[in-house]
């Protein structure tokens, strides 16, 4: 045997190769795997407060659906104010009109109230949040401003602009400014030195520090001013029109509890609850969506 012969059959056999490996397709998910999660959050969040307000309305039903009760049950409600549920915005006359319109005529009332007091009382409360001179001298009056009952201004709304609508306008003002103005003083407050002393190194003049300084450092606290002043202001129209007159939903319970219209009066009040839910929901959104979720500490 050569050499040659030998050192081929002493060298060290290569490994085989392994075999490829077979690729495995991935199962393919039905459209009800897909919708599964969609499915379990719908039912987390939906379900529970249905139960619940199908239980709330049993309770209601059993306790007014009784000789002697002294408020409607949902069946006589149903019966005798449907049609203020099913068509909420009938026109069938100046002062006859569905809940649907008063509503929007009180909404715009809150609208215009609220924005003025957003934005005055943002700009107030940075002015007490970023001077001292000005905290000592305005916050204890603030202090005992916002402690008067909103129906309480309206007799001074009244002689000053002897209107009505600017004087619901006014109490709305003056109820919902408050927060705003509290909260984003702290917020204000609250700024981190780190970012004066980038602001200082910057040169950075007083529009710009408070463009890019404080009214981002300061926005989860002031949208939580205005997720309360939103609700006050909501909770004061109704309150000043029932006093006030008008188309608003206000007037609406007060001119039905003149007239003994129960039911009326309770369709009113889901239309009250269900559209102050919605304002919140609506201030909240815009803060997560301003402030990337974050929230005042």
């Amino acid at each position: 045997m050569s050499v040659t012969a030998i050192k081929k059959k002493l060298a060290p056999q290569a490994a085989p190769a392994p075999p490829a490996l077979v690729r495995m397709a991935a199962p393919r998910t039905s459209i009800v795997q897909r919708g599964m999660p969609y499915m379990r959050g719908f039912a987390i969040n939906v379900i529970p407060p249905v139960i619940t307000l199908l239980a709330l309305l049993l309770i209601w039903q059993l306790l007014c659906d009784r000789p002697g009760a002294t408020l409607p049950a949902p069946t006589i409600v149903w019966n005798e104010a449907k049609d203020l549920i099913l068509e909420p915005f009938f026109n069938l006359g100046s002062q006859d009109v569905g809940l649907g319109w008063r509503v929007l005529v009180s909404l715009e009332r809150v609208l215009i109230g609220f924005g003025l007091a957003a934005i005055v009382g943002v700009l107030v409360g940075c002015l007490i949040g970023q001077s001292v001179w000005a905290m000592r001298g305005l916050d204890p009056i603030f202090q005992v401003l916002r402690t008067v009952p909103p129906l309480a201004w309206l007799p001074i709304s009244l002689a000053a602009f002897r209107d009505s609508s600017p004087s619901a306008i006014f109490v709305i003002f003056i109820t919902s400014i408050w927060p705003i103005i509290i909260n984003t003083a702290v917020g204000i407050r609250n700024i981190p030195m780190d970012y004066r002393n980038v602001a200082a190194v910057l040169r950075l003049n007083a529009f710009e520090f408070f463009a890019r300084i404080m009214i981002p450092s300061a926005a989860p606290y002031i949208f939580t001013g205005l997720r309360i002043g939103i609700g006050l202001a909501w909770l004061a129209i109704v309150a000043a029109e029932m006093l006030t007159g008008g188309v608003g939903i206000g007037f609406f319970i007060w001119d039905a509890w003149n007239s003994s219209r129960l039911p009326d009066i309770v369709v009113a009040l889901f239309y009250i609850g269900f559209v102050g839910f919605i304002l919140d929901k609506i201030v909240g959104a815009l803060g997560n969506l301003a402030t990337r979720g974050t929230a005042a500490s």
